[in-house]
């Protein structure tokens, strides 16, 4: 591997969580009215993050393909005819991202997020993704309890009902401390000192 690829040390990470779904499952067709618009939303952040040398990690699912591999899924989740297609072509890895296969509903359950992390020295975690109120609030839970701060913005992750997603970013807000303010608030130039700022209210609170 090349090592400029690689990014070796920052104090934030992006984390993008089970963006790259095929969403044929109950409740996908559901899904896929939230989740473009979120996955554009996504590809914003991440574009601004990657100025700012902020790693992206895509935190996937293996869906249960323990003899395949990510590039694998990603090719499948990008075919035409698969209805998560838009998601994953809007998202789709880039050379310098880092990717962890997840077996379970948490990032870190049985994965080396938490080797990778400390890894690249990172204190904060912006998580994006889905779904709210599931994969993107255990691995929420289990940054939390890991004492990295944690921020989830509203704008960039999605559930099969606008309720629930609501109402799991209060739960975060609630119990995890978590900054939840819409993705085009975030200052980056907080974001990198010891505490970030939030520049407005949040509009799904």
């Amino acid at each position: 591997m090349d090592d400029n690829c690689v990014i070796h040390e920052c104090s934030v990470a992006l984390l993008l969580i089970d963006v790259i779904n095929d969403l044929e499952f109950d409740e996908g067709e559901k899904l896929v009215e939230y989740a473009i618009p979120m996955a554009r939303n996504i590809a914003r952040l991440k574009l601004e993050a990657k100025k700012r040398g902020i790693p992206c990690l895509y935190v996937n699912d293996n869906f249960g393909q323990w003899q395949s591999d990510f590039k694998h899924l990603v090719a499948r989740c990008v075919s035409n005819g698969v209805r998560g297609a838009p998601i994953a072509r809007e998202l789709v890895p880039q050379q310098d991202d880092y990717f962890v296969l997840k077996p379970r509903h948490s990032g870190f359950f049985q994965t080396p997020l938490d080797l990778l992390l400390q890894s690249l020295q990172t204190k904060k975690l912006i998580l994006c993704g889905l779904t709210t109120d599931s994969c993107v609030l255990f691995t929420a839970n289990d940054g939390y309890l890991r004492d990295f701060e944690i921020f989830v913005p509203a704008d960039c992750c999605a559930s099969v009902a606008k309720h629930r997603h609501i109402d799991a970013l209060g739960q975060m807000r609630r119990t995890l401390k978590a900054n939840t303010t819409a993705s085009l608030q975030i200052d980056f130039e907080q974001l990198f000192r010891k505490k970030i700022l939030m520049k407005g209210r949040d509009h799904n609170k």
